[in-house]
């Protein structure tokens, strides 16, 4: 059965979490938004997910700055400032007893709408925030695995009518172009920019390794990733040439490694794009370098959280 990046060990505690609907805290079954919420009406609404490890929001002020960002360019009013969200997080965290191998989910849309509509002239009240924390660790089985690509025919869309690096709730696109992995017999889709070349995949960053160097999309057409940006600092830190370029599938069919990036897995193998063997399957130097060095990035993270309180 396809597998992807995220792969959770199961965990029953999660059954049992409180969720944290704007600032209200509810158990799991009883956690609900109306349906009359933008977000589920339109998909009206942004939204960032990252990891806590030993009690520390990691990389927590990169997301928010994306978080933000996002929201400007929908004009959407965030309702709470920076350190008003940080504490909601840290206070579902601690309702739950989380402190390590945590994932969190940050969502906040519109609002309530009067009617179903997409004018948000019509919305009712302010935005709406809900926090999902769940216990969660990356299936090991995966990461020793890695994983397939199958190349999906859906494009990753042009800035000028649905910018790529909005981190908003439609994902529809992204969803489409995984079913056609899946029912390709694929883990995950491998997706092309509107010139078709290599962008993105449909959750997660794409790199290649080529004659040594690690290459990656321009990113103008893909979610600019925050392991995106680590991993290219960890390759500069290590001396490996880091390319974010225009490149084709008929590089990466000759590719000496490939991987995927993404805030739940890390650093995680590609064995295969479109039935084509990537690289030894038993020896992938520069990757194997490269997860050191971002679990070595992730402990600095720690010690500085740590260190500041």
């Amino acid at each position: 059965m396809p597998k992807g990046t995220h792969d959770a060990i199961e965990d029953p505690r999660n059954e049992n979490i409180l969720i944290s609907v704007n600032g209200e805290l509810f158990p799991r079954k009883e956690a609900k938004i109306s349906v009359y919420d933008s977000g589920y009406l339109v998909g009206d609404g942004v939204w960032e997910g990252f990891r806590v490890h030993q009690g520390c929001l990691l990389f927590v002020n990169e997301h928010l700055d994306r978080l933000w960002q996002s929201a400007k360019v929908i004009g959407m009013h965030l309702p709470l400032s920076r350190q008003e969200i940080i504490k909601e997080v840290k206070h579902t965290l601690e309702a739950n007893q989380m402190k390590d191998h945590i994932h969190v989910r940050l969502m906040i849309t519109r609002g309530i709408k009067k009617t179903p509509s997409q004018d948000p002239r019509l919305t009712v009240s302010g935005p709406n925030m809900v926090i999902i924390a769940e216990h969660k660790i990356a299936s090991e089985d995966t990461k020793e695995r890695g994983i397939t690509l199958f190349t999906s025919t859906i494009r990753r869309g042009s800035p000028d009518y649905l910018d790529p690096r909005l981190n908003c709730h439609s994902k529809l696109h992204e969803v489409q172009a995984l079913i056609q992995a899946i029912e390709a017999g694929a883990d995950e889709a491998l997706m092309l920019d509107i010139n078709g070349f290599v962008s993105t995949c449909n959750a997660t960053n794409f790199f290649m390794v080529k004659n040594g160097e690690v290459w990656t999309s321009t990113g103008k057409y893909c979610m600019n990733g925050i392991t995106r940006s680590h991993v290219i600092s960890c390759c500069k830190r290590l001396g490996i040439p880091c390319k974010q370029k225009d490149f084709s599938l008929f590089e990466v069919y000759g590719a000496e490694e490939a991987f995927v990036t993404g805030t739940f897995g890390g650093i995680t193998k590609v064995t295969k794009v479109d039935g084509k063997s990537i690289g030894n399957d038993k020896h992938s130097p520069i990757i194997e370098r490269l997860q050191v060095a971002y679990e070595e990035m992730i402990q600095e993270e720690i010690k500085i959280n740590l260190k500041n309180g």
